[in-house]
């Protein structure tokens, strides 16, 4: 019996930060070893579109991004590793699922009021459709699951939407996705726990590629709550909590388990221990990503060749969303 298609992706925008490893990337290493599932992982280039970029800088992001899926555990030989733009039945089934979205469902995406309102100098038509083109993505490839945050679970419903939409008008032709939540929850910014992580505020950000001095120095400066218990109360102490969250993520312990361990030490202990657990649990990770990038033509084919896999795939459920339309030859 065929393994049921798992796919999800990341953007190529810049380095990788501790959310994002928690939150997305072990994760997918985790799907893909379980065994369960015919995993498919996208580096969504087009998507990274709608925001400012360089365009010599963009293939650099794009090989490291390669170079974080091969150095977390992602094997080509087990996934699918591929370069959206590289295929262009995206594109083509965006426009398909564009004449059936009403457009009253994008302007409720609470995602592109908070995008808009972070980059005001642009915003532009792909971030307002941008959840068109994530449910061609997904339907593409009859995925039967989608590992999500919280944050993308309204786009999810979207493209289980359109699905139903398509299938009702045009006859059965796609599957009806399923989220896959991940089990941790947002990593907030160590400068400001009332905001999330991010790679445009440096200082509040561990990247995967920091040094254990660049880690030591950011969790020392994370801010702290007053009064000195190290105990989870997102309310009352939501910086503590983040660490608590943070500690807990990477060492996949409970959180009651490291209350118990730390209630009698004092914050700058706590920090301590976090930051040493954070650059040792990095480091297989940091040593294989210099390695990989220093081979940059294996990174290339990789890509390449999954892409290929992918291309053959998505054309061939494209022909048949055409038949139901009438439009093939």
């Amino acid at each position: 019996m065929r393994k049921p298609i798992l796919l999800s992706g990341i953007q190529p925008t810049g380095k990788l930060h501790i959310g994002n490893y928690v939150g997305a990337l072990s994760n997918f290493v985790k799907l893909q070893n379980s065994g369960k599932y015919e995993c498919i992982f996208f580096i969504v280039d087009l998507h990274s579109l709608t925001q400012e970029f360089e365009p010599k800088e963009k293939r650099k992001h794009i090989l490291d991004l390669v170079a974080d899926y091969l150095a977390a555990g992602i094997e080509p030989k087990q996934s699918i590793v591929a370069l959206q733009s590289q295929i262009p039945a995206h594109s083509e089934l965006t426009w398909i699922l564009s004449t059936i979205t009403p457009i009253g469902e994008l302007e409720r995406m609470t995602q592109f009021k908070d995008k808009s309102a972070r980059q005001e100098e642009n915003i532009n038509v792909g971030l307002f459709t941008y959840p068109i083109l994530m449910a061609a993505d997904i339907i593409l490839y009859d995925a039967a699951f989608v590992p999500v945050g919280e944050d993308q679970l309204q786009h999810l419903e979207l493209t289980r939407t359109l699905v139903r939409k398509f299938n009702s008008k045009f006859g059965k032709t796609f599957v009806e996705p399923k989220p896959i939540l991940t089990q941790f929850p947002r990593v907030m910014s160590l400068s400001d726990p009332m905001h999330k992580m991010s790679k445009s505020e440096p200082a509040g950000c561990i990247f995967l590629d920091d040094s254990p001095a660049e880690i030591e120095a950011k969790v020392k400066r994370a801010v702290t709550d007053s009064g000195s218990e190290i105990a989870f109360d997102e309310a009352k102490k939501p910086a503590i909590s983040n660490l608590l969250q943070l500690y807990s993520a990477v060492a996949e312990k409970p959180i009651p388990l490291i209350e118990e361990q730390y209630k009698r030490k004092t914050y700058s202990e706590f920090k301590a221990k976090l930051a040493a657990l954070i650059a040792e649990h990095l480091a297989p990770f940091r040593a294989k990503k210099e390695k990989l990038q220093a081979q940059a033509s294996k990174l290339t084919t990789v890509l390449t060749s999954g892409s290929k896999k992918a291309a053959k795939r998505a054309e061939k459920k494209l022909t048949e969303v055409k038949e139901k339309l009438g439009i093939s030859l």
